[in-house]
């Protein structure tokens, strides 16, 4: 990689593209970058330099074009920027060298140490697990994530260090790009339907991952990475023997989890972890062992585990509104939305009557609501009270006509308490009428939905 380069993404304000292009600034790179809609990531870049467009047109092309005319230019793209973008039809008119963020990614993980977090649910907190304990115990760390880290406030940071932690897509079979030193499989699910036609195509993108790993670490757990995945590691957080790093839960609840720490089936210790939920164990028996696979002392490891925090939009506590509990979460898939409930049960006291589990699910993607509806229903039926919005599209087109109503109706076959709203706005003007006192509420998915808390603000209501 030069200096000599400049790198234009169209789409920066993303989670993950902004991450690298903070990367690329900290290394010395101009960068340039368009998005329609201004965020904290946007803001943040502006600060530190980089020059941002709040439109996608030609015209910012040829700004950037004039302005960095002694260098090359590279346009970074996500698969989120369909092939209509003006803009980037512009580039390829102009015959601009165009990269995929994955390509971008993969040059900064050559100049490191580098463990790559792939998997279908839990990438982001077991990045930021990761992140939190090299960084505590080594201070010779980096990392370029899809989330907040707590320590950083931020989704990338990048120094002059040994090991980079890179959180690693696979929702458009990019993961294949990377070679890391030691590679992490948290899971494999079915998902992102729009890309793979069926749970054998994720597979092969896992299993080229894989191979493109140094070493690598996986979930025993889970059965389709164990009898699919060739590993060097395992961890569990339900078997011990002849597994390498494992913890099994003694104590759990809605504050902590005590679990005994196993390696090679040899106990070694009992850690009181500061995070409640089981999936949460596993992200962070993960993390623990990606440690002692680059020998950090487990001395040292344990010293820092009372520091670990989940990465913003992970059960992120928002405040209280009128004595009603306000929980965000990124839950986007049946599985996610299964655990997220279940963590959401443990702070719900059985003997006060009147304390309910409200969740507020925006769906996101077409495709992944008509594959999935029914999957949807029954894990959302665990509340008892259910609102959920329109879909988000996420930039894909409804073909098949599909809406949030194929949810709501499929759980009003096994549960009369679901309402279907609009939007975040009909959400506010409804709020006191379906919420009580006591109310336990997660709002929940990976579109807007997050801007839910902002929108009740605006009606002058008091978030404690």
């Amino acid at each position: 990689m030069s200096n000599k380069y400049h790198y234009h993404f169209i789409g920066i304000g993303g989670i993950g593209m902004s991450g690298i292009a903070l990367a690329l600034i900290k290394k010395g790179f101009t960068i340039s970058g368009s998005d329609i809609i201004a965020n904290e990531q946007t803001k943040n870049l502006s600060k530190v330099g980089a020059i941002i467009f709040n439109s996608q047109k030609p015209n910012n092309i040829d700004v950037v074009i004039n302005k960095f005319s002694n260098k090359k230019i590279f346009i970074v793209i996500s698969s989120a920027i369909q092939k209509n973008n003006i803009e980037l039809n512009y580039c390829i008119k102009k015959k601009i060298n165009i990269k995929h963020r994955s390509e971008v990614l993969a040059l900064i993980m050559q100049n490191y140490h580098s463990i790559a977090v792939a998997g279908t649910h839990g990438k982001t907190s077991t990045s930021t697990f990761l992140t939190t304990l090299l960084d505590l115990s080594t201070k010779n760390v980096s990392s370029i994530i899809g989330g907040i880290v707590p320590i950083y406030d931020s989704n990338s940071y990048i120094e002059d260090t040994k090991y980079l932690v890179a959180e690693i897509d696979e929702s458009d079979g990019s993961a294949i790009n990377y070679k890391s030193n030691l590679g992490i499989i948290n899971n494999i699910d079915f998902d992102h339907c729009d890309y793979y036609e069926n749970i054998n195509e994720l597979i092969l993108s896992f299993k080229k991952f894989a191979s493109n790993s140094k070493e690598l670490l996986i979930n025993y757990d889970c059965k389709i990475t164990r009898n699919n995945i060739k590993n060097d590691y395992q961890w569990s957080i339900k078997e011990i023997n002849k597994i390498d790093y494992a913890m099994i839960p003694k104590i759990q609840n809605e504050l902590f989890t005590v679990a005994k720490y196993y390696e090679k089936g040899i106990y070694i210790d009992t850690l009181n972890i500061p995070i409640p939920g089981l999936h949460n164990l596993s992200n962070i028996t993960a993390a623990i062992a990606a440690c002692r696979i680059n020998n950090i002392d487990f001395k040292k490891i344990k010293e820092q585990i009372s520091f670990l925090k989940l990465p913003k939009k992970r059960f992120e506590y928002r405040g209280n509104i009128c004595n009603r509990t306000i929980i965000d979460d990124y839950a986007h898939h049946p599985r996610e939305i299964k655990e997220t409930l279940k963590l959401g049960k443990l702070f719900i006291n059985k003997n006060e009557k009147e304390k309910r589990l409200l969740a507020i699910f925006q769906p996101h993607r077409y495709t992944r609501v008509e594959k999935f509806f029914k999957e949807f229903a029954e894990e959302l039926s665990l509340a008892d009270l259910i609102i959920i919005t329109n879909i988000y599209s996420a930039g894909e087109r409804n073909i098949n006509k599909i809406s949030s109503k194929i949810i709501s109706k499929e759980i009003l076959k096994n549960n009369k308490n679901v309402i279907l709203l609009k939007d975040n706005y009909e959400i506010k003007k409804n709020f006191f009428k379906l919420t009580k006192e006591n109310d336990f509420i997660i709002n929940m998915g990976a579109g807007d939905c997050h801007n839910l808390w902002s929108i009740l603000r605006e009606n002058n209501i008091s978030i404690l």
